[in-house]
């Protein structure tokens, strides 16, 4: 596989509506992402994933794009994005944006045309359908937001689809004009500077004809029915000649579906589909049963480790992996497989980021998740924001009649809504987000977790992270880091997870408990012979950890000579 840029690169996520608000209106803004650019300098990232902030109405938080060559006022104008792209590029950060071509907004134009009438020339730019009765909608295909994925137009009685929320009409990809101009839009943003592209449930938008024939009925049961159509693989390809191909860019797929199977079809270098993807399923080891990710299970981490050993096993040499714990769907870390209570936050915080930055592929940081932001716990339903939190709600309290207070717990825990909440920047009001009244609350932790406290103290998860960035990018174990081997110890252990990186006769081996009491611990036995050499971990005394007890949450990350 050829080394490219983007390997030994590290990407923080930045969801512009809670990262830092320049002119007080309670939202964050492209102004604000501008003047932070100097602390995400010297954590030493080098890639910037900007959430959408396209013109949008907002009913997704900017998933639901009505003008891809526009920037929504609430996040500035054209002239402050292309100003972004400059001021990060003189700190050697790249610019990857978030776009979405599964769906638009049902306000974009293509749209308002479509429906217009049967018989418009861009009817056929959305997944149109007659009911399966006068009643039913085409078949019982479900959005991802519960409820229907078919929503009756009343001008035309014809249906049409959305994955998402009915203001998220599908785009239909089987018509090449559609195709044609989504590359186009790409094109025009590649031309503007950006160097990254995320594309959003991408493995989408080719829809299997039992999933959208209206002629079957009732006959769709389960969301994976949805991914990975019979012309994905045709579609990523011709995107990629007719736009990548011409450009030094990397992408990144949101791929809900994949397997390694399907990973390495999506990211080989053979292939020329996609760089990486997101895979979700580590992301679903702690939740499951008939409620899907409201219901939460105890983490087993002989599953998480058995995961993630596989993908990193199974693409090794054939694809490439993206390495991340957090983003704007998922809960915080720390608050999911680490300890968010006082005493062992940090500690936890430090251990998942070692256990993750140090396998192989490209990490992830998301907004926060360098100073250990943990979940929040919101009082009453009112003070959420997020569509697929209330649609959750509104099913299980008024359809289900479950009782509000177990409801809200699922969503303590769950809500997408959790990563969302303003970024800590210190400990004045509104954790130094905005002036103004923030459009979601903020975490009422911000007093003790903020970027000032972390700043001040050298032990803080803040630098944990920078050292691990700067492990991975210029140190000498940044090729061991970005391309050796990968071996698992220990698949058994019901606390600790330990894996060996090995290139040539460089190795490293990675040592993480995810427990808070003491766990005894032995180097393998075939390991035994090598002198031992500590290079990081995550407590202050970086004691050896030869034969011994590792303490609570604890990380060492040794070299073996």
């Amino acid at each position: 596989m050829d080394r490219m840029w983007w390997h030994k690169s590290v990407v923080y996520q930045v969801y512009p509506k809670s990262f830092y608000d320049s002119n007080g209106d309670g939202i964050g803004d492209l102004g604000g992402v501008i003047s932070k650019l100097d602390y995400l300098e010297m954590l030493g990232i080098d890639i910037l994933w900007l959430s959408p902030v396209y013109t949008s109405p907002m009913d997704d938080n900017g998933y639901d794009i009505s003008d891809y060559y526009a920037i929504a006022p609430q996040f500035g104008t054209i002239d402050d994005m292309d100003r972004l792209i400059v001021e990060a590029a003189k700190r050697g950060i790249a610019i990857m944006m978030d776009i979405v071509v599964n769906h638009t907004s049902d306000e974009h134009p293509w749209f308002i045309e479509s429906r217009s009438s049967i018989h418009n020339p861009k009817r056929d730019w959305y997944i149109w359908r007659d009911g399966a009765t006068a009643t039913l909608p085409p078949n019982n295909g479900e959005s991802f937001f519960t409820g229907s994925a078919w929503e009756r137009d009343e001008k035309t009685g014809q249906y049409y689809m959305h994955l998402f929320s009915k203001k998220q009409p599908d785009l239909n990809w089987k018509n090449p004009e559609v195709r044609e101009e989504v590359y186009r839009m790409i094109r025009w943003w590649l031309d503007r500077g950006i160097k990254g592209v995320r594309l959003d449930a991408i493995d989408l938008i080719s829809k299997p004809e039992k999933c959208i024939n209206g002629n079957e009925g009732n006959n769709i049961n389960g969301m994976e029915h949805w991914a990975n159509g019979p012309d994905i693989d045709t579609y990523l390809r011709e995107m990629n000649r007719e736009v990548f191909s011409s450009y030094d860019v990397v992408t990144v797929g949101e791929t809900s579906f994949a397997d390694t199977k399907r990973a390495v079809a999506f990211t080989s270098p053979e292939s020329k589909e996609m760089d990486m993807i997101f895979q979700f399923e580590h992301m679903h080891i702690d939740h499951g049963g008939e409620k899907g990710k409201w219901e939460r299970v105890p983490l087993i981490l002989v599953k998480l480790k058995s995961v993630l050993s596989r993908w990193q096993m199974e693409l090794y040499g054939k694809g490439w992996n993206s390495l991340y714990w957090c983003n704007h769907d998922q809960p915080r870390i720390v608050s999911r497989f680490g300890n968010d209570e006082s005493r062992y936050r940090v500690q936890s915080a430090k251990m998942l980021a070692a256990a993750l930055h140090l396998m192989q592929g490209t990490p992830f940081v998301y907004q926060g998740e360098e100073i250990g932001m943990t979940n929040t716990l919101f009082d009453s339903i009112e003070d959420y924001d997020d569509i697929d939190t209330l649609n959750y709600y509104k099913k299980a309290v008024c359809e289900q009649g479950i009782e509000k207070e177990e409801v809200l717990q699922k969503i303590h825990w769950a809500s997408r809504d959790n990563a969302r909440t303003p970024m800590q920047w210190s400990g004045a009001k509104n954790g130094g987000f905005t002036t103004g009244v923030p459009w979601l609350k903020v975490n009422p932790n911000y007093r003790r977790i903020n970027v000032t406290n972390a700043l001040m103290d050298k032990d803080s998860v803040f630098y944990f992270y920078r050292e691990l960035i700067r492990l991975r990018r210029n140190s000498p174990y940044s090729d061991l880091i970005a391309y050796g081997d990968y071996r698992q110890f220990y698949e058994n252990a019901e606390s600790v997870f330990v894996y060996l990186r090995t290139l040539g006769d460089k190795r490293i081996l990675v040592i993480c408990s995810f427990v808070k009491n003491e766990v005894a611990f032995t180097l393998p036995g075939e390991l035994e012979g090598y002198k031992v050499s500590v290079i990081l971990a995550n407590y202050p005394d970086k004691k050896e950890p030869v034969k011994r007890m590792l303490r609570p949450y604890e990380c060492v990350v040794v070299e073996l000579l």
